[in-house]
């Protein structure tokens, strides 16, 4: 992995990923006790920054893989990322889904025209199905995080960051993104270590799933005692992944754990002061901006809202909590 990957997966990705706005609230700023910039991936196509990397994998396949056809593994987001773009370059998909993933993510998989295959997160392996049918049908496999060509398109991300807070005028701050297996994480980090070297990433996690923050504690890959129980689904995930915790190792700060609740009140908040809709995994790092102050460093934060693909109910939790 490196920076001209990046690069060319930017290129690629031009006239088909949307370049995201950076959103500001003074009331943001006043709770966070600092300038809060909020990335908002949450309005890239399929709704999360997921489309990126997608579009990064699948345009880089061969005519002969994308006749054949993609699969992938996902709770949502990298699913409709990935059958987006394979709708895009005429290729059949084949997304492999747990069975408690918000619906919308379901139903919206599906419409984009890819098969869904479900599977009970608390007993069954993704990565076991994902590689069975990929022998089986011939299929090419785009991992969700731990793929090249995905850590790339991810990166975009972080270009587009340097280059927007290089026009603020903001050079040394914290950037605060929800962090799963780590793919956005580590091609934001690998971005900004060559454009914006004083913006340092900080991982941002639900509490009980903090695998990235206690591996960088540790310095070797740790994993998650349990997979399924948070409404965070978006990054929970079994461990880092071996592309991308050396890269976080080498480029990241310390994680920040943040609980269910935080992310509920950073959703509330969000569409009461940005009028933007975000899930709760794609809300943890505007939790994190927010709620804990202390772990940050200097006078403003960039916290990227990773997803807004949430159901009605859990909305709904969130819009109570300003009340």
């Amino acid at each position: 992995m490196n920076i001209d990957m990046i690069r060319a997966a930017a290129d690629r990705l031009k006239g088909h990923a949307r370049r995201t706005p950076i959103l500001t609230s003074p009331f943001l700023d006043e709770i966070a006790g600092r300038r809060v910039y909020v990335k908002a991936e949450c309005l890239q196509h399929t709704g999360s920054f997921k489309f990126r990397g997608g579009w990064s994998a699948v345009s880089a396949l061969t005519d002969n893989a994308l006749k054949t056809g993609v699969i992938a593994f996902s709770s949502g987001n990298h699913a409709q990322g990935v059958a987006l773009a394979a709708r895009e370059h005429g290729a059949p998909a084949v997304i492999v889904m747990p069975a408690d993933a918000p619906a919308v993510k379901i139903e919206n998989t599906r419409a984009l025209g890819a098969e869904v295959v479900l599977y009970d997160r608390a007993t069954e392996s993704r990565e076991e199905i994902g590689d069975r049918l990929s022998h089986e049908r011939g299929l090419t496999l785009v991992r969700p995080y731990d793929e090249p060509q995905v850590i790339a398109g991810q990166g975009t991300t972080g270009l587009e960051i340097a280059e927007d807070m290089n026009a603020a005028g903001v050079t040394k701050a914290d950037v605060v993104v929800c962090c799963g297996g780590g793919g956005l994480t580590s091609g934001i980090a690998l971005a900004l270590a060559a454009e914006a070297p004083g913006l340092r990433v900080r991982p941002a996690e639900p509490e009980g799933f903090d695998d990235v923050t206690r591996s960088l504690q540790s310095g070797k890959i740790e994993r998650n005692a349990r997979l399924d129980g948070s409404i965070c689904d978006a990054i929970i995930t079994p461990q880092p992944g071996d592309i991308t915790f050396p890269i976080l190792k080498a480029h990241c700060g310390p994680g920040i754990v943040v609980t269910e609740e935080d992310c509920l009140r950073a959703m509330g908040l969000a569409f009461e002061r940005l009028r933007m809709v975000v899930e709760p995994g794609g809300a943890a790092a505007l939790a994190a901006a927010l709620f804990h102050p202390d772990a940050l460093d200097g006078d403003a934060v960039i916290a990227v809202a990773t997803g807004g693909n949430v159901d009605a109910a859990i909305f709904r939790q969130a819009l109570e909590t300003l009340t």
